[in-house]
């Protein structure tokens, strides 16, 4: 077990990390380490490991989805709530309708597996989309509409309908038929009945999210029994995690749902905690990640492609290219979309995998006739779109889609805190060198020492150096020098580094806001669009820091 877990992760990692070196996505790298370390490949993996399978991808798939929901920006999702809807049942719709009458041809399928095979190969993957999505969002993305957010949550909701409409047509498909629904003298047949399922589903799924964010913020907010993040956490995705075991338990809400609209109402109710976790989930998922998709490789099975490789390729492709993007079309109809971000749905919202890997196998176990092909069609489906979407997405969104400002508060963003530092030889370096060091151990970012040397003997900068080391001894630092006048030298260093912020020191007993005209200081404050932090010098008066916004110029 120990041995399983370790080649998962170590084998996850550096097959992602030697893939995203050569342009592609990690997972791509992660589903190919499962293949290898699987048994189709070295058969390196327990079977106590690929036993509990299923269950590790149930809490990645957890994971992923409470960092979605706490990612959703409600204004644009009220600006695009029509989108989103649609996005949650047409494309899957019109994918399922376009492969089942291609199924006909291509395998000589009757109507009814055909359905059954179109409404496998439409399920959406949110473990493959939505990690894509918060990774745009946090680059800014489509963030001015809305993009990611719609397809997130479109995504969630397809999965309620295919499901539903997989449990019904597998009942007649199999020949035990589907139960209707009875309200009062009101007899409905199964697909009567479906569309109220299906509301009824979502409804309670959003209703249990809301319910489990209440309870959470009640007990962990306003009565504090927590006393750390990771307890925070721990609490939180636990009470995450029993919304999906109990839709497995009592299948009558969406618990996909009731995790992303869990997460959801944790902003509405207590932003400072929610920003609190959502950092805490970014950990898990990192590890989450290899799992999911290393376990995924490792359970494909690839004996079952030869046979309908070429045909499957060509049911995928007119399923996508023609179902979906009939449905998305359908879904932007009238909105304020442009073609761009249309056509961007294509790579953004193909991925097929958590899904498919649940429900392919289902068919031939409840003796369906063409059941080995349905499994093998969606062995295919998740090896070829899952790749390819994620891949897509990154490759396709700075071409399509619109670049807007990155809202902290909701989704992490993609950088990383670069502190610069400028020091000379006094006294003072210390305390520039001591605040830096405290930013960096904060943010976990990096620093950047700066000595603008005009005739600074080496035995003096042999000195500075050793302080720099001693005072960032536990920090990822450098030491720099450069020449000219100093005020200029700094901007020129912070904008040639892309620094978050600057860190500089100030002598005198005035307060920061008062510097002499003239001075670095002033200089700097004048001039620098970055935030800027004025250290004082405690040898002349008590110790304070300044911090300072200045923007176009200005203070």
């Amino acid at each position: 077990m120990l041995a399983s877990a370790l080649l998962i992760l170590l084998g996850g990692f550096f097959f992602g990390q030697l893939v995203k070196r050569l342009g592609a996505p990690p997972l791509v790298g992660m589903i190919a380490a499962g293949v290898l370390l699987g048994p189709q490949g070295l058969d390196l993996l327990g079977s106590a490991v690929l036993g509990s399978a299923e269950a590790l991808r149930t809490v990645a798939v957890m994971v992923i989805l409470m960092k979605a929901g706490l990612g959703l920006d409600r204004q644009k999702l009220k600006e695009q709530g029509t989108v989103a809807a649609r996005l949650g049942f047409l494309p899957a719709a019109c994918e399922a309708v376009v492969v089942a009458l291609a199924a006909r041809y291509l395998f000589g399928f009757d109507l009814l597996t055909g359905l059954l095979l179109g409404v496998i190969l439409s399920a959406e993957s949110p473990a493959v989309i939505v990690p894509g999505m918060l990774r745009l969002k946090s680059l800014g993305w489509g963030v001015q509409k809305g993009v990611p957010d719609a397809i997130m949550t479109g995504s969630a909701l397809s999965d309620v309908l295919v499901l539903l409409l997989f449990s019904l047509l597998l009942g007649f498909a199999g020949g035990e038929g589907a139960h209707g629904l009875t309200l009062g003298a009101l007899t409905l047949t199964p697909l009567q009945a479906l569309p109220l399922r299906v509301l009824v589903e979502i409804l309670l799924g959003l209703a249990v999210g809301w319910l489990a964010a209440r309870l959470t913020v009640h007990l962990l907010v306003k009565q504090n029994w927590t006393e750390s993040a990771v307890q925070d956490v721990i609490v939180t995705a636990s009470l995450a995690l029993a919304l999906v075991l109990g839709a497995t338990a009592w299948p009558v809400y969406s618990g996909y749902l009731a995790v992303m609209a869990m997460g959801f109402f944790l902003v509405l109710y207590s932003a400072p905690f929610a920003r609190r976790v959502r950092g805490e989930f970014d950990g898990l998922w990192t590890v989450a990640e290899i799992v999911l998709f290393v376990l995924l490789g490792a359970t494909v099975d690839l004996s079952v492609l030869g046979s309908v490789l070429l045909p499957g390729l060509a049911l995928l492709a007119v399923g996508l290219l023609v179902g979906r993007m009939l449905g998305w079309l359908l879904s932007t109809w009238g909105s304020n979309w442009t073609w761009g971000e249309r056509l961007f749905l294509l790579p953004g919202n193909m991925a097929k995998a958590t899904v498919q890997a649940a429900i392919g196998a289902l068919p031939l176990a409840a003796g369906v006739a063409g059941g080995e092909v349905i499994l093998a069609l969606s062995a295919l489906a998740i090896l070829v779109t899952a790749p390819l979407g994620a891949w897509l997405t990154q490759l396709t969104a700075p071409l399509l889609l619109q670049k807007g400002e990155v809202d902290p508060t909701k989704v992490a963003v993609a950088t990383q805190a670069l502190i610069l530092a400028a020091v000379d030889t006094s006294s003072l370096a210390d305390e520039v060198l001591r605040k830096a060091a405290a930013l960096a151990r904060q943010s976990d970012g990096k620093v950047t020492v700066l000595h603008v040397a005009e005739d600074t003997s080496p035995a003096a900068l042999e000195a500075l150096s050793a302080r720099v080391t001693q005072n960032l001894l536990d920090v990822r630092h450098r030491f720099v020098t450069a020449a000219g006048p100093t005020a200029e030298a700094i901007l020129r260093e912070a904008e040639a580094l892309n620094a978050t912020e600057v860190v500089v020191g100030k002598r005198g007993h005035r307060p920061a806001w008062q510097v002499p005209i003239g001075s670095v200081s002033q200089a700097l404050l004048e001039r620098s669009t970055l935030p800027l932090i004025v250290v004082e010098g405690a040898a002349e008066a008590p110790r304070r820091v300044g911090v300072f916004r200045a923007r176009r110029g200005r203070p």
